[in-house]
């Protein structure tokens, strides 16, 4: 009898599967003639085809036990005076159109929101039922929001939910419960285009060696109530989501950016974090509670760094304080082998329809660390003092570092991690290592991907990025349900109430879950204006670094922009060009021409393909 195993299917671009099960050691394929109606990671029974040993296993899908997705975005495909047409999904791994049979009242090169309905034989296309209009294709708004609604995310809210917000807008602040803080020099310190306002910091001298510090987070507990419509829809989403161009909240805006919101110069409900300490950011003291407190500035990151160059201005001797602790905080933490991560954040230029007029780095200023610093610490403190929801980090899998290891070395790094554990030590020292060079947003990129993914867990695993015993997240429940949920437990347990941790640990899966995807959607928002605005500049040359190299071509990184294309290897005609695997380099077998990773190269940029978001490059020369 033929052995069958459960597993979950991956389908590549070109149709064919790979089933990841525990019941074998290596993956299934499944060629696309025997993939039944499965999608990519659903699950799926499978039956083993026989095989020798050593010989790859084969089989074929006889059964879906769980879909993962059900519902896709893509543009209509209809002729004229028909009632009926198709959807082409956006998703690359949807190997099949979706048939529409009463779709009339929709317009050829529409967008839309399927769901597919019924799929019972693979020889047909699945049936679908149109559940949403977005827009003409091409439009911006469609095209971000498309990205969105892909993912299984949300973009409006329901009634219920708004009708809620709207209730909860009028309710006042019970000050006689809370302590009050509006009388404490206290100011937010955001982006300039922030409107959410999570977290304020207030500092009050006591003597010459002791300094209040306050880190004040909005009590969006005291306005979503638990189990109620805006707390399900919370639940749902989980996170806000920051596309190039806007912002898709947890919450409704007017909690997001009104009522829970630290606006300067109001009144608002805080949940606060206390803390007494030394110049050298030791605790002496440490108090957690609601308060009410008033932000008497508003600060942008470049306004409050100017304030610190210049060495005067507005909470001068406040900023300087909590400066100088940060860089000792930072140190200590560093020094304790956190990974010293400094991400490059793009910016990007729009006009009023949303096109890229230009793309460039944001400027790294020490009061963004200096806000993280103080709300790492609070994170931790809180993890330290109330045990329940933790924010986990484990290390790297042995094969990922590996990877690393052979990656690192095309650079002349070298990692002493092979076939063992690594430390955070050793990465901060790659970063030391290639601070300031050509590679080093490249390297930072791949080193950063091949950590583990941090996720939510009543299970305490440590944190390996931050080198912490307990982290959690506490300080942004605007824009992040698990802070949220810290909030209520945190407060149970200081009313000594108990706190079953079983109760949280489906909350925290589920979110750990939605978190991938909203990075995703992120991502892709990023990729898609990257593509659109270099869609306008084909046939320039530009300066790239290889960031990949495979067997049938050669990913490349524009210098300036970050935007990531190919060259296949069936347009580079000099030679015939072999993968070199132990080198991750492609060798000309005449000439000997290599091409590696990092390496600079000339590039001309042949086509933009904006539906796929993906650039073809061609090379000119090694730059």
């Amino acid at each position: 009898m033929a052995k069958t195993i459960r597993g979950k299917i991956r389908i590549t671009s070109r149709g064919t599967g790979y089933v990841e099960s525990e019941e074998t050691e290596r993956d299934v394929k499944i060629d696309p003639s025997f993939l039944g109606t499965a999608l990519h990671e659903d699950e799926v029974l499978v039956v083993l085809f026989p095989s020798k040993k050593g010989e790859l296993l084969q089989g074929e899908v006889i059964e879906i036990l769980k879909r993962k997705k059900t519902r896709f975005v893509g543009t209509i495909e209809k002729k004229k005076g028909r009632s009926f047409c198709f959807l082409r999904p956006d998703d690359e791994k949807m190997y099949v159109d979706i048939f529409l049979p009463d779709a009339c009242k929709v317009n050829n090169k529409e967008k839309v929101l399927v769901e597919v309905v019924k799929w019972e034989d693979p020889k047909k296309n699945p049936e679908g039922k149109i559940l949403s209009v977005i827009g003409e294709k091409g439009d911006n708004d469609a095209e971000l929001f498309s990205i969105v609604l892909e993912k299984g995310l949300s973009i409006d809210f329901p009634k219920e939910v708004k009708k809620e917000a709207r209730e909860v807008q009028k309710k006042k602040i019970s000050k006689e419960e809370r302590k009050d803080f509006t009388k404490t020099p206290t100011f937010t310190i955001d982006p300039e285009d922030a409107k959410d306002f999570d977290d304020a910091l207030s500092v009050k001298k006591i003597d010459e060696d002791t300094y209040e510090v306050g880190i004040h987070i909005a009590d969006v507990s005291y306005y979503v109530e638990e189990g109620g419509a805006l707390d399900k829809e919370a639940r749902k989403r989980a996170f806000s989501i920051y596309l190039v161009d806007r912002t898709i909240p947890m919450l409704p805006d007017v909690l997001s950016n009104d009522v829970c919101s630290l606006r300067p110069e109001e009144e608002r409900a805080a949940f606060s974090a206390i803390f007494k300490i030394d110049k050298e950011g030791r605790i002496k003291e440490s108090w957690f509670g609601e308060t009410v407190i008033v932000s008497d500035k508003r600060f942008t990151y470049k306004e409050a760094q100017e304030i610190l160059d210049k060495g005067a201005g507005l909470f001068y001797s406040e900023l300087s304080f909590l400066s100088s602790v940060a860089k000792k905080l930072r140190k200590k933490r560093i020094d304790s082998g956190a990974l010293d991560i400094e991400e490059d954040e793009l910016y990007f230029h729009l006009d009023h329809d949303g096109r890229p007029l230009s793309i460039h780095c944001k400027e790294h200023l020490f009061t963004h660390k200096l806000v993280e610093e103080f709300m790492i610490f609070a994170n931790r403190e809180v993890a330290s003092s109330f045990n329940t929801l933790y924010r986990v980090h484990e290390p790297p899998k042995k094969k990922t570092i590996d990877n690393l290891c052979t990656f690192l070395a095309n650079f002349g790094h070298r990692l002493e991690g092979k076939g063992k554990e690594i430390t955070s030590h050793e990465i901060n020292n790659i970063f030391k290592q290639i601070k300031g060079k050509d590679e080093e947003f490249l390297v930072r990129s791949v080193v950063l991907q091949s950590m583990s993914k941090a996720v939510y867990s009543t299970k305490n695993k440590k944190h390996f990025g931050l080198a912490m015993e307990k982290y959690t997240h506490f300080t942004s429940p605007i824009r992040r349900y698990a802070d949220l949920l810290m909030h209520r437990i945190v407060k149970k347990r200081l009313k000594k109430e108990k706190v079953n941790s079983a109760n949280y640990e489906e909350v925290a899966r589920e979110i750990s879950f939605v978190e991938l995807d909203v990075l995703d959607a992120e991502r892709s928002s990023i990729a898609y204006k990257q593509v659109q605005y270099m869609a306008e500049r084909t046939g320039e040359t530009f300066q790239g670094i290889i960031s990949g190299i495979t067997k049938f071509g050669i990913f490349v990184r524009e210098v300036e922009t970050k935007a990531e294309g190919l060259i296949s290897i069936r347009d580079m005609e000099d030679d015939y060009y072999v993968l070199d695997e132990e080198t991750y380099s492609l060798i000309g077998m005449r000439r000997k021409k290599r091409y590696s990773l990092g390496d600079k190269v000339k590039i001309k940029l042949m086509g933009a393909n904006l539906e796929a978001r993906r650039l073809e490059f061609a090379l000119q020369k090694k730059a």
